[in-house]
Parts: C-alpha cells; structure tokens; sequence
C-alpha cells in the first residue's frame, strides 16, 4: 500500500472514528451537573465561537470578553462574568477529557496504520528467515528498554480522573452512551484538582497508578511475547521500570529519608497486592490435588506483604520457587491444564520482584560536594583536611576510598543528613526488596570527574564496602557546557584505577544521564539537540576505548522543546557511532497518560522503542551516520541559531515579558507538585535559577513555542543564502536525526498561536519584542515549508495535525480567558479582584496543558 493511501485511510478513519463521534458526545455537556449554573453549556458553544472570530480579527483577549457578555449576557456584573468564565474553565477541562478519551478508544483503528512498526513487523521479519530470526533473538540479547516515570507537575489528571477516563474509553468504544452520559456526569462532579500541594509520597501513589493498572500488565505482555517468538532466556529482562518521585530530590527540599523509606514501602506493598489479584485468579483454576502446600504457603506470603509492611525481605526466589513446584506438578500430573497462568504470574514475579520499579536517588552535585567537605572537615576519612582548595587533577589523585563508618551528628544541617541518611538507607531497600529496588545515584549538574568520585567516598563513609558497593553511578549532564565537556569526564573515570575496578564489579556497564529540557533552555532547541547528538557520538567513541558498555539515559520531557515528541523515531535514526544497545528514558507529565494511558497504548509506544533500538541495528541506515559535510551543515546552522536565542535570552525585556503576560508567577500556587517552580525559592527570579518545566511551560501557555523553534528559521535561511539549501533538503530527506528533529520543531509550532497576543503589536513597551518573536516564527515556517515542500505544518501528519487543531480549537476560550485575566491583573490595583484574577489564570493553566498533551 502506498504511503499517501495509508495516510488518506488512516486520516479517514481518524474523521469518522474520533472527530464525528466527538461532535455527537460533546452535546451531552449540555447537561453537565455543575451547582447553582444555568445555561452554561448551551453559552459555551457561542462562547467558542466568539474567542475565534475575535482571534480571526487579532482582537485583544479583554475586547472578546466584554463584546461577548455584552451581546449574550448583557445583565451581569464583572463578578458574575468572572464566576461564568470559571464555569466555562469547568466544562472546557472535561471537554478535554472527553476527547481524549475518544481517541484513545479509537488507537487500535489508528495507530495500525503507523509506518514505525511494532512487534508486529520485527514478527513478520523473522518469518522471512531463520537467519532473519536468529539475528534478532542476539540482538534481544543484548537490549534492555527502561521507562522511568518522574513526578514533573504536568501530570494533572488525579486517580480519580484516570480511573473515570479508562471506563469512558471503554464505554466509547462501543457507542454506550448511557453509560457515556453516567460518566460524564461523575466526571462534573469530581474535583481535577488539589486544594494544597501534594507531598513527594502523594506524588507517588499517583503515579503508581499507572504502574498498576498499566505497566504490570503491559510490561509482561511484551516480555512473554518476546520470548515466545524469539531465542531469549526467561532471566534476560528486556524491559524494566524506573521511579522518581520519593527519591529525586535535586532543588526538592521536601523529599526527605523518610520520604524515600515511604515510597519503597509503597511500591512494595502495592505490587503485592497485584500479585494477590493474580493469585486469586490462580486459586480458582488451580484447583488440583498435588499442590495444596505450596499453593497455600504462596497465599499466605503474598496476603502478608500486601498488607503488612513489618520487617520486609526480599523474597522473589522464595516466590519463584513456590510458582515453579505448582507448574512442576501441573505438568507432570495435571496435563498442564492452566499452566499459562502460572507461568503469567511467574513472569511478573521475574520482572517486578518485590520492588515494582527501580528507586533512582537524584541530588546535584553542589550539594554532595558540600556534604563531602562536611565529612572530610569532622572525620578522619583520609582526605586532607583542604581538598576542595585542590584542581581536578589533584582532587583525583588524593581521593583514598577508604571504609569508614561515619555517623552524622544530630547538629548537622538538614540537606547533609539527608544525603548521608539516604545513602545508608539505599542498602536498607537493597536488602528488603532487593538489589534493583534502589541501586541508581543520579548526579545532576555533574561537571566534573570529581562529583562521582567524591559521591562513592561518601558510600563507603556510610556503612557500604568496596566489594559490595552494588550502585550505580549516573553522572547528569544538561548544559550546553557540560555536554561538551562529558567526553573528557567520562575518560578521567574510567582510566581511574578505582573506578574501573568498580565499573568491572558492575559487569563494564555505564549509564550516562543525557538532559534535554535545561540544554534547550541553555542553548536553543537545534543546539540543544545537536549538541546532544556530538556528546553521544563522542561518549561513545570513549566507552568502546575502554571496552564499556554503555546506556544513554535520555532526561526527556513531552514537548519537543524538552526531547519528546516523536522519541521512538530518533531512536530509529541512530548510526552505529552512538551507542543504542539500551534505551532508557524518563516520561513525565501528559506523556504518561497520552502514550502509556491505556494497556493497548502502552504497549504500542514501548513495542516501537523496542523496535526502533533493533532496527537500528540490524538495519542500519547508511544515511544515518552523518558524514563530515553534513556534520558541518548542522553545527553551522546550530551555531547561527544559538547566537539568535542567546540574543534573544540577554534581551532586557525577555524575562519580564514572560512574567508579564504568561503565568510564569504563578506556576508556584498551582497545586500539581511538591517541587518548587525555580531553584533558590526565597531569591528574586532569575533566568538560570528557574526550571526548565517552568520555562517551556510558560511559553506554551502563552501560545509562543518559543524553546521549540527560535533560531530554527534564522539558521534554515543562512544555509539557502550561503547556497546550501539543496544540501539541506537532501540532508532532510536521507538523515532520520535531522528529519526527526525538525518534524517535531514543526509540531512544537502547530501549538503556537500568535493571534492571541497579536494586540501586543501596538503595546508601547513590547510590540517590538512581540513582533521580533512573531518573525521568526513566520521565517522558521516559511523555511520549514519551502524545505519539506508542503503547504502546512505536519503536511506529512495529518491525522496529528487534525489532532493537534481540534485540541487548540478546544481549549482557545481557556487561553482567551488566561490573558484576559492577566491583563486585568495588570491594571487592577483591587486587592480582592486581583486574588480573583490569580485564581482565573490558574484554573486555565490545568486545561491548556492537558489539551496539548505533551505542552510542558
């Protein structure tokens, strides 16, 4: 089937599937329960209506607002059309959900005509031949994929809400529409939103939802698929889940030892209460004579663990042990009658122990060396007393690795306690849940070879021993600057005498931490990427030196701007020069409920990474490694568009346009999560102290994408003016890297909508910086246009582009009404009208991001 047929059928069936049933299902908001509201949902389709035609004209968000209450609801007061604009909010967050929901139901018709290919092709490869199969069944030998949810605060939808949308899913895909019309109105009367912030703890329980109603059973699925119809041993875990939240505490100052203690505990407990739901699944068919015994001693150790929490122990071989004499008696005296099950609960127990997923531990590097001189000036460590006076060089050469067990005193400070308290307690986890519970310390900010170094002294100053240091240690590199130096950090490490003896006690495994979101806010999105792009070509270089393998832990958020969008293709593009044996990511925010919000779409997105990290290899795309020419293109245009965004960044205006008209300000009062929206709260803002998420979340809210694509068309237009636009356009069409990445530049720009803000042209102080804005995005889209020769954005999408229209279309009253809010906020000195105003562009903020699904 040609391409352009499968986009016309899938676009098709995309239009009858999700955007019909859309329109018919959306008339049921009519009739949404919301107290003391009349008329609301029959105002909202006139309301909607209004914001377009008035963003059409370029009308100011303040001038829509007053002509529409004028023409509709002539009668009211300013504070009453402020409680109908939070009604409004209310209906347009479920409007959200409901298309959601539609589209999710609507995956297995729409996603089978994506061309990236799942399973289903590596299958219909390995059919071709035996040889074909055999040499995928190696390369499943050596892969791993490993998923590591983080509790970034764009997650907004609650357990509650989750739970509600995965029955509306149910409920759609077979057109129920008097359960549809129930759900709806359980979902107007449960709350989207926390009163207060959570806690890292509650943080966690949210997140494990997804961990487990989603992953136990997706998870498994591919793992059994795989070894069915591949050559791969039972104990080689192909997939693997990580965690954050309860165990990153980098600029968190409310993730404490406790904290961590209690989310291990968590998962623990959790998990076995869905091996106990397996169980008594088991229990009603294993009903035989012969395994009465270990039937009931199973019964009763998992019960136990699901609901006590006292003296934890590791005991995933006692478990194995028991399931394999059940399935041994099966076999032999029962004709293996239901022993599929036995064995489905058996695989969970392999892939999830008694931990669920892996605890990784993030500080920053400022804080562990200040920890580290604490140590080294109260004890006798064997570090000279003024180390940290010392270059790198002598750092390094006067480092002992000595065991010492140190205690920390009462008086010391809290981050100090913390960090030594934790590290004792990782090896308490190990033991009770096992080694995998908790077996990554992440460096963030590392710059140096010292930072690592430095951090395992402080292990073996805390009760750990040399020969049993099971730990990983992940240095984080997300600066500009510190990408370029990684390579020359990595092979100080690993030509040091006791690093690479602990690398060897590691089996010669690496993982580097590569961060996409500070690296855009650093440097510019085509710097960002391709500044990665040289770090891992050259970390890789340096690990096959020294014989190690190597992991890239990719930090990505959603939004292209922050290395989401469309992952599993950059996956693909790798050449044989960058290591691609083992993808590891974080997903964070709408990616996890957008990508892994249902079985069926989990197992799709982790299927494509898997098979993108296959393919790669063992097809490689010879147009993929990037010959030098192309190499000097890339830097070329990637120089030009960081000379723009650094400009753009040193603007005098740039902070305080952001401050001005986005809700930059108020991100902190929003209740989503228990980490602070910039580092060094109590400090006046500033550029390099503010968080990535709040960055690029601040220009999405305002509909400027700018992380995503400022410096893109500058940089496009040098290379056509300098006569290296037909390099370009081939460049484009041959390298998956650099197509993958402007691809997901023009999705970032398919969410932008500078009509809303356009009555800032005529603004005294900052039309001029509007407008300087406003032209590169018309440039990077002329450009952008002119090299994949279409007509619109994401031509070559189109599904994803109707998607992306609907979707902003939606939630446009929401962005009306947040700058509306934010202009009353600043003319109006009413104390009173101004809490209000807060509260009105907060509540917008939950809708605008969840319509965009990977916004921020």
């Amino acid at each position: 089937m040609s391409l352009t047929l499968k986009l016309s059928q899938r676009e098709t069936t995309f239009n009858h599937e999700v955007v019909t049933r859309f329109e018919l299902y959306n008339s049921l908001f009519q009739t949404l329960p919301f107290y003391q509201v009349k008329d609301t949902g029959i105002l909202l389709p006139f309301f909607s209506s209004h914001c377009e035609k008035g963003a059409v004209m370029n009308a100011s968000p303040t001038d829509i607002i007053e002509t529409f209450f004028k023409k509709y609801v002539p009668d009211i007061d300013h504070r009453e059309q402020i409680n109908r604009m939070f009604r409004f909010i209310q209906y347009i967050e479920r409007q959200v959900v409901l298309f959601d929901a539609i589209e999710d139901s609507s995956f297995n018709k729409i996603g089978k005509f994506d061309d990236t290919g799942t399973l289903q092709s590596l299958l219909q490869q390995a059919a071709i031949s035996d040889e074909t199969r055999k040499n995928i069944s190696e390369k499943l030998k050596d892969f791993s994929l490993r998923l590591v949810l983080t509790a970034h605060p764009t997650q907004f939808y609650p357990g509650t809400v989750l739970g509600i949308m995965t029955d509306l899913i149910e409920a759609v895909k077979v057109n129920d529409i008097n359960t549809i019309d129930v759900l709806l109105q359980q979902l107007g009367k449960t709350p989207f939103f926390n009163k207060t912030s959570p806690t890292p703890v509650d943080e966690a329980i949210s997140l494990s939802w997804f961990l487990e109603n989603i992953f136990y059973h997706a998870v498994s699925g591919i793992q059994s698929k795989l070894e069915d119809e591949f050559d791969i041993d039972a104990s080689n875990q192909l997939l693997e889940m990580g965690f954050w939240p309860g165990g990153d505490r980098d600029g968190n100052p409310n993730v404490t030892t406790e904290t961590t203690k209690a989310v291990a505990s968590y998962l623990r407990q959790r998990l076995f209460r869905c091996y106990y739901r397996d169980f008594r699944t088991l229990k009603r068919r294993i009903t035989f004579r012969g395994v009465e015994k270990p039937m009931a001693k199973l019964e009763k150790l998992i019960y136990k663990n699901a609901n006590e929490q006292n003296d934890p122990k590791n005991l995933q071989a006692e478990l194995l042990s028991l399931l394999q004499s059940i399935k041994q008696t099966i076999i032999t005296d029962h004709d293996s009658l239901f022993v599929d099950v036995v064995e489905d609960l058996m695989q969970k127990v392999r892939l999830f122990g008694c931990y669920f997923a892996t605890l990784d531990i993030r500080q920053d590097s400022r804080v562990l060396r200040s920890v580290f001189d604490f140590v080294t000036e109260q004890a006798e460590t064997g570090v000279v007393k003024s180390y940290n006076k010392f270059d790198e060089g002598e750092k390094l050469s006067k480092l002992t690795f000595n065991e010492v067990d140190y205690k920390c005193p009462a008086d010391a400070d809290d981050m100090t306690r913390d960090t030594l308290d934790t590290i004792r307690l990782m090896k308490q986890i190990q033991q009770s849940n096992g080694e995998k519970a908790c077996q990554r310390f992440i460096i963030s900010n590392c710059q140096q070879a010292s930072d690592i170094l430095q951090l395992i002294d402080l292990f073996l100053w805390s009760g750990w021993e040399k020969d049993s240091l099971t730990v990983d240690f992940m240095p984080l590199f997300e600066t500009v600057n510190d990408l370029t130096r990684a390579g020359e950090i990595m092979e100080q490490l690993y030509t040091h005498p006791y690093y690479a003896q602990h690398l060897k006690m590691r089996g010669n495994r690496q993982t580097i931490m590569l961060g996409f979101s500070d690296s855009t806010k650093d440097g510019g999105y085509l710097m960002a990427n391709w500044s990665i792009y040289k770090a891992k070509v050259e970390l890789t270089t340096i690990a096959r030196k020294y014989g190690v393998s190597l992991a890239f832990f990719d930090g990505r958020g959603g939004p292209p701007a922050r290395g989401g969008g469309k992952t599993h293709r950059f996956y693909a593009s790798m050449g044989n020069e960058i290591a691609n044996d083992h993808i590891q990511l974080t997903i964070q925010g709408q990616t996890v409920s957008s990508q892994y919000g249902s079985i069926e779409t989990a197992r799709f997105n982790m299927e494509q990474l898997v098979n993108a990290g296959v393919i790669s290899a063992l097809h490689p795309n010879r147009n993929d490694l990037l010959d030098s020419r192309h190499k000097s293109l890339i830097s070329e245009m990637a120089d030009e568009s960081y000379k723009l965004f650094m400009a753009l960044r040193a603007h005098p205006l740039f902070v305080e346009y952001l401050e001005k008209f986005s809700p930059l300000k108020l991100l902190s009062r929003i209740n989503i999560s228990s980490r602070p929206t910039k580092r060094n709260a109590g400090a006046p803002l500033k550029l390099e102290d503010l968080r990535a998420i709040s960055f690029v979340t601040s220009w999405s809210q305002l509909k400027q994408s700018i992380p995503g694509f400022y410096g893109v068309g500058t940089a496009l237009k040098k290379m056509k003016d300098g006569g290296n636009w037909h390099e370009i356009q081939e460049l484009y069409q041959t390298s998956g890297f650099f197509k993958t990445m402007l691809d997901n530049c023009m999705m970032s720009m398919s969410k932008s909508d500078f009509r809303v803000t356009a009555y800032l042209e005529k603004d005294e102080t900052f039309g001029d910086f509007w407008k300087m804005l406003k032209d590169e995005f018309e440039l990077t889209r002329e450009m952008l246009l002119e090299l994949t020769g279409s007509t619109v954005l994401m031509e070559e999408y189109p599904v994803e582009r109707r998607s992306i229209a609907i979707r902003e279309k939606i939630v446009l009253p929401l962005v009306i009404i947040q700058h509306y809010a934010l202009q009353c906020l600043n003319n109006s000195k009413d104390s009173e009208l101004v809490d209000i105003y807060d509260k009105l562009v907060i509540r917008t903020v939950y809708g605008i991001v969840n319509a965009g699904r990977n916004l921020a």
